[in-house]
Parts: C-alpha cells; sequence; structure tokens
C-alpha cells in the first residue's frame, strides 16, 4: 500500500505518458469499487445531503472527468469496460442499479454533464457500441435534464453539456433551451472576464473550474457552428487568465478562497480547458499555462491528501471534515478529475511539445475590482495574498463567513473555518474581527452593507448587529498589512482581532506583550501590532483541524473591551513564510501610506486624497 500512497508523489509529471499515469494512479485504488456491472462507487465514509445512492453515483460520475479526456487523447482502456458497464445499467430503468427518475434542481442534473462530455469527445467508445435499446435508455434519461429546471447559476452549463452532446452524436436536441440558457451564462458577466457564480453570487473558484471551463469546452467543439460566441469565450478567458494567474505561486500552490476546497487541483482547470481550446497568446504561451498545470498539481500530490488505500478525501491539504460543505460526499473530491482534459490534446500540440515556463514576472500588487479582492505577492518568498472587502450578499452554505468574508486569503497560511461556537479557539477567527457581548460568543462579518476599492486600499461597511456599525479599512501589503476599524456600538462588547494562523508541525517560539504577539518557526513569522485601541494581545491554540492548510496552528490576536459608544482600532498585520528577517513596522507604514498618532489613522488613497479616521468622524 506505501508503494500506491508514494508512487504519484514521486511521479515527475515532465511528460504526457506521466500525466497519463498519475491519473492511473489516482483511479487504480478504486479498481475494488466496481463491482460487478456498479452504477456507482461506494466510497465508504461521511455522508452528503443527498444520501448514500446518489453520492454512490456522484462518485462514478466524477472519475469520468479524467477517464474521457484519457480515452480521446488514446489512453489505457482499464477501467473504460467498468465503466460502460455501469453507465448502461444505470440508465436502464428495468435494472436494479438504475440510476432513477431526475427531479428539479437534483444533484443528478450536475453528474449528467460528464455524460455529455463523453458524447462529444468518445463517442466511439460510449453511443457506437451500443444497441438500440441501450442508446434509448442512455438518451432518454440524459434528455430529463431538459425536462427540469437547473440552479441559475453554473448549474446551466450541464443542460448545454448534454445537449452539446446529444447534437455531436446526431440525436435530437432542446437547441431553444441551450441557447437560452448560454446568453443567460453570459449575463453573469462582471466584466475583466470575470462571471458571478448566478447574479449576486460569488466570484470564486467556481469562474475558473466551472463557468470558464466549460464555456471554453464549448468554444473548442462548437467553433463551427456558433464562431461569434466561441471566439468570445476565449476572448473572456484571456482576460481572466490576466488576473486569475495572480493566485498562484510559484511552487504550483494557490490563494485558498471561497466554498468547494475539497474539489482541490481543479484550481488548475481552468489552465487545462485554455490550453485544450488553444486560448494562447504571447504572454499565456502553451509552455506557461503548462507550468501552470504541472506545478499545481506537483504541489497537491505532495501533501496528504489521500487515504490508507490510496482514495482522496474530503478534505484540502489533509482529510478534513469540519471545512466541507453540505453536498461534499466521499466521492466529491474526485471532481478535481476536470483538470486532467490536458490529456485529450494530442502529443503532437504546442502544450506538450514545449517546455514548461515558470510564472511570467508579476507586479506586486493586483487589484481585481469584480472579485472585490486585492493580491499581493512577496517576490522573494512566493507568498501570494488576496485582500478582501467582503460581499454585499451571503448564502446558506456552510462557514461562509470563513470562507467569503475574510479581510485576507493566504497560499502559504490558509485559512481557518470554525470548529465550534464558544470562545477564540473554537471559533479560530484568523484575519478576522471577532465582536462578542461579553458572554463568549464571537460573530464576525457575514455580509456588507457598502464595499470600495482604491489601490492598495479596501472599505466595506458592516452590521455584525443592528445597533453596532463597523467601518473597516485595509491597506493591502507583504509582509504588513494595516486594519482600521471604526465601531459604533449601542452594546458592551469584547473585540479581538486574528492574524494569520501558523502552522505548529514545528514548535513556535512566542513572544508576548501587552500590545504585540509575535509566533515563528521554520515555515514563516505571523504577528499582530496594536497601534490604536488594542488593550491585550495573546496566542490563541484554535482547535484541531480549523486551518485547511495546517492541523494545528497558533493564532496570534489582539483583544479590546468596548464600553458603548464610538472606538477606533487599528492593527498591524505580519505573516511571512520562510526564516526571512523581519521587516520593520515604521518601514512598512511609510510604505503602505499610513500615518498613527494622536488616536486618529491618516490614509493615502490612490487619488492621493488623504483619509483621515478618528474615533468620533471619517473625513
Amino acid at each position: 500500500m506505501e508503494g500506491i500512497l508514494n508512487s504519484i508523489e514521486r511521479n515527475p509529471l515532465r511528460t504526457r505518458q506521466e500525466v497519463q499515469e498519475a491519473l492511473r494512479q489516482l483511479v487504480r485504488p478504486l479498481k475494488p469499487l466496481y463491482e460487478m456491472g456498479g452504477s456507482r462507487l461506494p466510497i465508504k465514509g461521511s455522508s452528503a445531503g443527498y444520501g448514500e445512492e446518489l453520492a454512490g453515483m456522484e462518485g462514478f460520475s466524477r472519475i469520468l472527468w479524467g477517464i474521457v479526456p484519457d480515452l480521446a487523447g488514446g489512453g489505457t482502456r482499464e477501467l473504460w469496460a467498468n465503466c460502460l458497464q455501469g453507465i448502461l445499467n444505470g440508465t436502464n430503468p428495468k435494472h436494479d442499479q438504475y440510476w432513477g427518475e431526475v427531479d428539479d434542481y437534483d444533484q443528478r442534473l450536475v453528474e449528467m454533464a460528464v455524460l455529455g462530455l463523453a458524447l462529444c469527445l468518445i463517442p466511439e467508445m460510449i453511443w457506437e457500441p451500443l444497441n438500440e435499446q441501450e442508446r434509448q435508455h442512455l438518451y432518454q434519461w440524459l434528455n430529463q435534464i431538459n425536462d427540469h429546471p437547473c440552479h441559475d447559476c453554473n448549474w446551466l452549463f450541464f443542460n448545454v453539456m448534454v445537449n452539446m452532446g446529444f447534437y455531436k452524436i446526431g440525436q435530437p436536441y432542446d437547441k431553444e433551451q441551450m441557447e437560452r440558457n448560454l446568453r443567460r451564462i453570459e449575463e453573469f458577466d462582471l466584466g475583466g472576464g470575470w462571471y458571478s457564480d448566478g447574479i449576486g453570487g460569488h466570484s470564486d473558484y467556481y469562474v475558473p473550474f466551472a463557468m470558464h471551463y466549460y464555456g471554453l469546452v464549448y468554444a473548442k467543439l462548437m467553433e463551427q457552428e456558433d464562431p461569434v460566441r466561441c471566439s468570445r469565450f476565449k476572448q473572456k478567458a484571456l482576460e481572466f487568465a490576466a488576473e486569475f494567474i495572480h493566485w498562484f505561486s510559484p511552487d504550483g500552490s494557490a490563494v485558498a478562497y471561497g466554498r468547494s476546497m475539497t474539489y482541490r487541483f481543479a484550481q488548475s482547470a481552468f489552465w487545462s480547458a485554455f490550453a485544450y481550446a488553444g486560448a494562447y497568446n504571447e504572454i499565456f504561451t502553451p509552455g506557461v499555462v503548462k507550468g501552470l498545470v504541472l506545478r499545481n498539481l506537483r504541489w497537491w500530490f505532495s501533501k496528504p491528501i489521500f487515504d490508507a488505500g490510496g482514495i482522496l478525501t474530503v478534505g484540502y491539504a489533509y482529510p478534513n471534515l469540519i471545512m466541507a460543505e453540505n453536498y461534499n460526499s466521499p466521492g466529491s473530491p474526485y471532481w478535481a478529475l476536470k483538470t486532467f482534459l490536458i490529456l485529450a490534446i494530442e502529443d503532437k500540440e504546442l502544450f506538450w511539445q514545449q517546455e514548461e515556463r515558470e510564472l511570467p514576472d508579476l507586479p506586486a500588487l493586483s487589484v481585481q475590482q469584480e472579485p472585490h479582492l486585492v493580491l499581493c505577492r512577496e517576490k522573494e518568498t512566493g507568498h501570494v495574498t488576496a485582500f478582501n472587502t467582503g460581499h454585499l450578499s451571503t448564502n446558506e452554505h456552510t462557514h461562509t463567513s470563513a470562507k467569503y468574508e475574510k479581510f485576507a486569503y493566504s497560499s502559504v497560511f490558509g485559512f481557518s473555518v470554525p470548529r465550534a461556537e464558544w470562545g477564540l479557539g473554537q471559533s479560530a477567527i484568523d484575519s478576522m474581527l471577532g465582536l462578542s457581548e461579553r458572554d463568549n460568543l464571537y460573530r464576525v462579518r457575514r455580509r456588507n452593507e457598502e464595499t470600495w476599492i482604491q489601490g492598495h486600499v479596501l472599505y466595506a461597511r458592516w452590521l455584525p448587529w443592528r445597533d453596532v456599525e463597523v467601518r473597516t479599512w485595509i491597506l493591502a501589503g507583504l509582509p504588513w498589512h494595516i486594519r482600521v476599524h471604526r465601531i459604533v456600538t449601542a452594546r458592551p462588547l469584547d473585540a479581538a482581532e486574528g492574524g494569520f494562523a501558523l502552522g505548529i508541525q514545528e514548535a513556535p517560539a512566542i513572544e508576548e506583550s501587552d500590545k504585540q504577539v509575535t509566533a515563528r518557526n521554520p515555515a514563516g513569522c505571523s504577528a499582530v501590532y496594536g497601534l490604536i485601541g488594542y488593550r491585550g494581545a495573546v496566542a490563541v491554540y484554535p482547535n484541531a483541524d480549523t486551518n485547511l492548510l495546517h492541523p494545528r496552528t497558533v493564532l496570534p490576536t489582539l483583544t479590546a473591551v468596548l464600553a458603548p459608544g464610538t472606538h477606533l482600532l487599528v492593527s498591524a498585520i505580519y505573516g511571512q513564510a520562510g526564516e526571512a528577517e523581519m521587516m520593520g513596522l515604521a518601514e512598512a507604514l511609510d510604505a503602505l501610506g499610513v500615518r498613527i498618532g494622536d488616536g486618529k489613522a491618516a490614509v493615502k488613497l490612490a487619488s492621493g486624497e488623504i483619509l483621515s479616521i478618528r474615533g468620533d468622524m471619517v473625513r
């Protein structure tokens, strides 16, 4: 078993053959789970909100995101006989393993999309060998997607994928609904290559690994039939690529942000679809895109993301159910196989012929208005942090505040989610301001009343209670950044300001004083410094498994006691990878354009205007 777990980490991932082998290394441990004729993959573990039978169908379906492109590129048929038999049984209403009739907004609508891709890419394997009755069963089961609504978000593409498959094999398809969905999807366009995941939705990894991914597949496969839209999809992808590249570090890691983090190396699926569609330009060459995909895969395969049998677990950098969504079943993580779309690219094409290239020279600051983020990077360490204004809307997914409303999201420190509600250890409020009614229960930001970005300055106004208003300014930078909060409260509160959570696989050295905590070890340094308003500082040890990257962490935290009235809290937050010498705070304040003194903060905006923030006024 050790060979299964270690072999993929040793795979150099330099050639197409080695990437094909990586896919086999991922799916071989699943082989015993394909029961004779099985239409479900019974991966044991936790449950999702939709029950074990549907979860088993999901697991079966998601493996196909890797197997189908591999077969399209001439890869091995090692598991295909099992897969095809499962598809035939799953779509046969008289079989005891039938996948069942579909309801509105059904999870099965999601899992149909890859079968649409298979009809497009490998009709000679999934359609042509079938007899007439088997074809009717497959067609009729998939055609249910034309009779049931999908959620008004990235789900609309599932209908497009199925109908595109029908079109490619010469079967009747719902052209009108396909066109309506494509038009609706384009209404989610925010500009700059960004989409929202539905009107008013978040802009997170669903933009690259869903919206753009399917759009680029469509652009490749429907270029003759729909040339104008396909050209538009490619142009939008190029615009998006110019911003999305800032999310990646030179070592292949990327900023952890948003929901569905258990899909792991789906982070680089956009780049795979980008290469598949041939959307290159003089900056995003095949070699640059190849490097983005392969480095991300290598980074992931170096992490303990498999169980003892070599099966992907729910979690992020290690098995972790605390951070999971209600829709994460044991088979859900295999959506990560979407990145293996590059296997549908032939050996002779430039993606495989060109040498892998490093990241191009990127600026230290990238202002990305559409997703409400400012990305900062340290050239020396490769550390990337996304500073965040937050959002005007929210949703009911698990840990929404932690996944969308923190002040900063880091490629080195990750982010944390709460284990429970009692105290700072369970709340794990890294990169957040927590407020408590002096009852040891902490509220954090969930949504905002207004936000803006000017250069490296981000602003949000939010209401943790109806009679408590917080105005927050973040001065983005690395390794130091500054946070300013003006709080107007009608109730007495305790406040806690969390810095970055430092992984403590190696014991940290801790320095504490009344207004400062510094934690450092060979992995990095995290520190907080109270400039105005804070009265205490403490090293918090959050509950285990709250952080996505590190099972155990220490969290430098500032504290304050607030009476009813108006208060100004100003802090300096430090986060640096490795063992580099700590940059001085005075130098950082000057570089960030902020002056602290006389109970106020003066902030220089990109316009040149000086914003003066005091406890009693802002002007």
